[in-house]
């Protein structure tokens, strides 16, 4: 059974239940002890910046920065795409506290890890 989770979103306020999934499975590995790698691409790169994620409603949904917490708390990592960051104009400095940016590259080499399962929502 893998003991990391490869978690890539590629949307956010524009496919809200395909976003709040992503997030909600990468909190719920993460509480159950699973190591959890989010990736944000596309839309949901704007949720690692400050006040972002609570801005996002759906209904019947855990709240995004309730799900964010619980996935850096436990460990987990969430990290910007390099290009999707480039194209809105987020830099290093303007990320909530924990998030990263971090290209292709990275992102491969953790999905290709012996004992991980990669996902994309």
């Amino acid at each position: 059974m893998p003991n990391k989770l490869v978690l890539k979103v590629t949307a956010g306020a524009d496919a809200p239940e395909r976003c709040s999934q992503a997030f909600t499975v990468a909190a719920v590995a993460a509480a159950s002890g699973v190591e959890v790698s989010l990736w944000l691409t596309g839309e949901s790169s704007w949720f690692a910046l400050p006040g972002r994620a609570a801005e996002f409603e759906l209904p019947h949904a855990a709240p995004l920065p309730d799900l964010i917490d619980s996935i850096l708390a436990a460990g987990g990592r969430i990290t910007v795409c390099t290009q999707c960051a480039a194209r809105r104009d987020i830099e290093e400095k303007d990320l909530l506290e924990g998030f990263r940016i971090a290209g292709a590259q990275l992102f491969v080499q953790e999905a290709m890890t012996d004992g991980t399962q990669a996902l994309v929502y």
